[in-house]
């Protein structure tokens, strides 16, 4: 292994004038696009090889090696590396589908899903597709999720890349069962690939796997974080890895993966639409991280927890395409940056994204373009306390879920949802949406709450729906008293602080988001060890004064709830009247919101959550999870004329994560 880091710094030190000055590990930006090598266009097109234990793929440009019948990619050969994939892990931890699931009130099984039937649906030059099938029966009861799971693979002539997707299906009489996890896992070569990038502003030299290894590091406060001791690479001594550091929120998850140097090769994971994605827009997932390993994550329960696991019961039929992605490789000529290799992929997404939905997918339970529906319509807001106008949402997030309650699309995790982002004037239009019934939800940046019509939204072959104007109310009795944050699903805006300096990501040392540092709960209790946060209205800013996370404090071994201060003053109480207190959270880890009102030592809070969220947003860098909104009238008798205070305590402490995220909170006068 020494030989080998010796050789690959060597093989660094040739690309460090391309990577961040005094930050060598990482690049902010290339000279140009990059150069794709021009790959002789074969007219043999595609040819399929069927093997006793093996099938393979080959358009001339790659050739795709899968286990006949399991349907495991075994082997990817391109621009003269005879396998992309590691080699030395076992044939079925190279390229795979898996899951995790379990019978109700059962344990979870890890399931890597292998076919036992292969078949051929389309054999042409122009494209070969093969179906790696799993059929269920009862004698297969607590050993299998009851699924049937068909596992599809296509290679067209001249792509540099094969396309996979799969089709779930439960059948009614089939017994329940819950499913925590579904994704596609590639390992690549550790002695190949050592550059990942999955944003512009998240890319650089990662550590080789051996160094999460006993000996190499000291793991952190959860088994995915490592602080680096003794890398392969020293330039990496002292940094700390964690894979939730490159999660990422779907509606920007569309491209990552990895770089080889030499040679120049980039091996990247395409997603062209979320539609199949579990959680809506924002729902977060993970990306590329050491091993090197890249996902297509189709559903998790990360930054959500409980509540984003689909609980299928007897007598339930269900049935779900996952995909297709597109798993790209490109190259460049020697001598050439292999960092363009980035740019290219993301050229290559977009054109993906512009083809979606394929027309080449041969299962008729993906419809093709002419198959869908659209719908399109005007969000407008009605705000009186803001504008007597009726207010255009701009930027508003308007979309087509399965039929719920307000904000239920942010755990929904069978059907499928298509989003649109509203124009300046308000409009929207929803496209290529598979035939079906939906309703309709948005949310707003800038004002609380969920739009929801339970009206239901039938979706129809070629349709295109005429909603009209569309207008929503969000919640609100009185004018504004004062608030603090702004209203948009994140705690971002708040206090972030730097990370302790011995706990450093350095490739996100100047990124735009702080968060992303591992270790920032640990800073509540360094600046305020003793007396929690105090924010007085209008002379706190909530930019500086309000911490992005209320945590329990740590004293010695243990940890202590805490309770923050909102101070402000009235001008005038009207004993009489009821006054609202809105907040609205971004994430809460098996937290507790109390609230009382100038009196902290009240018995009985005016108002508790309960025991609220599964996100662990906190610990895993999210800095939001699953959005939930809350009033609380207060009495105006709970309240005086000149100062007040509302106490916000947080006593669940059992460890260093529990605690809430805030969005935004507001305090509003009575209704005239």
């Amino acid at each position: 292994m020494k030989k080998l880091a010796d050789r690959l710094l060597h093989r660094f030190t040739n690309h460090e004038t391309a990577l961040h000055a005094g930050h060598h590990w990482t690049d902010q930006g290339t000279s140009g696009l990059s150069h794709r090598k021009n790959h002789r266009m074969h007219s043999q097109g595609v040819h399929l090889h069927i093997h006793d234990r093996y099938v393979v793929m080959d358009n001339g440009i790659l050739q795709v090696t899968l286990s006949n019948p399991g349907g495991i990619i075994t082997g990817i050969k391109y621009n003269g590396i005879d396998n992309v994939l590691e080699v030395r892990n076992k044939e079925t931890n190279r390229g795979y589908w898996d899951l995790h699931w379990n019978e109700p009130g059962g344990k979870g099984i890890f399931d890597v899903i292998s076919g036992v039937t292969f078949r051929v649906i389309v054999e042409t030059e122009e494209q070969v597709e093969i179906s790696f099938l799993r059929t269920w029966d009862p004698s297969l009861e607590g050993k299998y999720i009851p699924l049937n799971i068909d596992k599809r693979f296509i290679m067209l002539c001249g792509s540099s890349g094969v396309y996979s997707y799969g089709i779930y299906e439960h059948l009614k009489e089939w017994p329940g069962f819950e499913l925590g996890e579904t994704r596609i896992a590639f390992k690549l070569r550790k002695d190949k690939f050592h550059y990942m990038a999955m944003a512009d502003d998240r890319k650089r030299i990662m550590p080789f796997p051996d160094d999460l290894c006993k000996g190499r590091c000291q793991t952190l406060d959860y088994q995915e974080a490592s602080l680096l001791t003794a890398p392969c690479d020293p330039r990496l001594q002292g940094e700390v890895d964690d894979k939730y550091q490159y999660s990422c929120e779907n509606k920007d998850l569309r491209v990552h993966g990895w770089i080889s140097f030499d040679p120049p090769v980039g091996f990247w994971q395409i997603t062209p639409s979320n539609e199949f994605r579990s959680g809506g827009p924002l729902k977060q997932n993970l990306t590329s991280h050491v091993g090197p390993t890249t996902l297509a994550v189709f559903h998790s329960t990360h930054y959500a927890g409980k509540t984003m696991i689909p609980r299928f019961e007897h007598g339930e039929p269900w049935k779900k395409v996952y995909g297709p992605v597109f798993i790209y490789l490109n190259s460049t000529a020697n001598g050439d940056d292999p960092l363009c290799l980035w740019d290219d992929a993301k050229i290559k997404m977009m054109a993906e994204v512009e083809s979606w939905p394929y027309s080449f997918v041969a299962s008729e339970e993906y419809p093709k373009s002419e198959e869908r529906g659209t719908a399109c319509g005007r969000l407008l807001i009605r705000d009186r306390f803001i504008s007597n106008d009726l207010i255009s949402a701009v930027g508003a997030y308007v979309g087509l879920a399965p039929p719920g309650d307000s904000g239920s699309w942010q755990i929904e995790c069978k059907g499928y949802q298509f989003w649109a982002i509203a124009d300046e004037a308000g409009y929207f239009s929803i496209g290529n949406v598979r035939p079906g019934e939906y309703n309709l939800y948005a949310w707003v940046p800038g004002f609380i709450g969920d739009y929801h019509s339970g009206t239901i939204v039938s979706v129809t072959s070629g349709c295109k729906i005429e909603m009209g104007d569309i207008v929503y109310e969000p919640p609100r009795d009185g004018p504004t008293l004062w608030e603090i944050g702004i209203p948009d699903r994140k705690a971002s805006e708040f206090f972030i602080p730097d990370p302790d300096p011995t706990l450093v990501n350095r490739a996100l040392v100047h990124h735009q988001d702080r968060f992303r540092q591992y270790g920032l709960w640990k800073r509540y209790t360094d600046l305020y060890p003793n007396d929690d946060l105090v924010y007085t209205v209008g002379v706190s800013d909530y930019r500086r004064d309000w911490f992005f996370a209320h945590v329990p404090r740590k004293k010695g071994d243990v940890h202590e709830g805490t309770t923050w201060q909102i101070r402000f003053k009235l001008e005038k109480n009207d004993q009489k009247a009821t006054y609202k207190l809105r907040i609205a959270i971004a994430s809460a880890t098996l937290a507790e919101l109390q609230i009382r009102v100038n009196d902290a030592e009240a018995i009985h809070p005016l108002f508790t959550t309960g025991l609220i969220g599964r996100d662990n947003s906190i610990a895993r860098h999210g800095i939001h999870g699953v959005y939930m909104l809350y009033a609380v009238n207060i009495p105006g008798n709970r309240l005086v004329q000149g100062d007040n205070t509302i106490f916000l305590k947080q006593p669940r402490c059992n460890g260093p994560f529990q605690g809430i995220m805030y969005d935004y909170i507001r305090l509003e006068d009575p209704p005239c």
